[in-house]
């Protein structure tokens, strides 16, 4: 291997990377604040790529049949809620929560049957692609994450699995089986070093690079942050200080769905994205947040970046092998990271 071609493959696992950033930035994001691993994460990644190449088309976006249906699912969850607590819940929750989850998600669903046909301007139809699927990640999520909230972590990835694959079948009927791929914000490119760079792959290094910085001083020092955090910490405490482990959650769901929909939109000029593909994209920003420990975002960032870069490295010598060296890069971290642990107990029980 020459030196020329190690710097392509690095530049193309650094572009990988990139796009495992954001999605093991919004996994950890959800996890840190509700212990959920959020398995349909990298479902709402190929969604967004999938309407926008709709809007490009002028074709009416598949994903407004899969908001509508769980925005009312989210309706009737909060109907019999209520129903079931006898009336004796906080005055107005109902109307505030019809319009929450059935107003608001359906805005954007009827400017986008409105506009069918209408060839909006690129920036227009970005903000479109990304208004619809935001809701999907809080209504999945008070759907069937939030009444288990305080349930153990199995069980919240259990029912995380489930969702992924209860939403990819409904995607499957309103997307189709065919995949799409939207055009890119700009097909400029320049040279640096001897080496040509797109002005897509800047932009997503430099979005990737944004979102770590935001996100860590976020949860590290606004006081936000540090709420939604200790939700994680201690449901119970955080209730017992006036936070809200429920209005926590939905706000971290919220920023992670459009962490996905970004994603989304800048990996969809790059690749074909079917309605299944978001699934292996998030299997492998998910080892990278393993990597990364699953608490720190500067943390989960590097771990990306290295599966970006051995799936590079890897799929130059055998591309059939690229996949399985990346998932069994899992087995020896998660054995090092249960030895560190097993002696960590050991050490503060010799100290006990």
């Amino acid at each position: 291997m020459t030196g020329e071609l190690a710097l392509l493959l690095a530049q193309d696992g650094i572009a990988n990377g990139a796009i495992y950033v954001l999605v093991a930035l919004g996994i950890v994001l959800v996890f840190l604040v509700t212990r959920i691993v959020f398995v349909p994460f990298g479902d709402l990644v190929a969604y967004a790529s999938l309407t926008l190449a709709s809007l490009q088309d002028g074709a009416r976006p598949g994903i407004i049949w899969l908001v509508l249906l769980l925005s009312g699912l989210a309706v009737v969850c909060e109907l019999a809620t209520q129903v079931r607590q006898g009336g004796q819940g906080r005055p107005g929750r109902m109307p505030r929560a019809v319009v929450l989850y059935g107003v608001v998600p359906c805005v954007p669903v009827a400017v986008a049957w409105r506009l069918t046909g209408v060839m909006l301007p690129d920036p227009l139809q970005i903000l479109l692609a990304i208004a619809l699927v935001v809701p999907i990640g809080p209504l999945l999520y008070r759907i069937a994450l939030r009444p288990i909230g305080d349930a153990s972590v199995l069980v919240l990835l259990m029912v995380s699995v489930v969702l992924h694959f209860a939403v990819s079948g409904v995607a499957l009927m309103t997307f189709g089986p065919e995949g799409a791929r939207p055009r890119g914000m700009s097909d400029a490119s320049f040279a640096f070093a001897g080496m040509f760079f797109t002005a897509q792959f800047v932009i997503m290094l430099l979005t990737a690079v944004v979102a770590v910085a935001a996100l860590a001083m976020f949860f590290g020092f606004s006081l936000s942050g540090k709420a939604l955090r200790a939700t994680a910490v201690n449901r119970v405490g955080a209730r017992l200080v006036g936070i809200r482990p429920a209005g926590a959650g939905a706000i971290a769901f919220i920023l992670a769905s459009t962490l996905a929909a970004i994603c989304g939109i800048l990996i969809g000029p790059v690749t074909t994205l079917f309605y299944d593909s978001g699934f292996v994209i998030g299997l492998k920003a998910f080892v990278g947040a393993i990597i990364g420990g699953l608490v720190s975002y500067p943390g989960a960032a590097l771990g990306a970046l290295f599966v970006g870069l051995l799936e590079s490295f890897t799929a130059f010598w055998d591309s059939a092998l690229k996949d399985v060296v990346v998932f069994a890069m899992l087995v020896p971290v998660l054995i090092a990271r249960s030895l560190l642990q097993r002696r960590g107990d050991e050490d503060e029980g010799d100290e006990l």
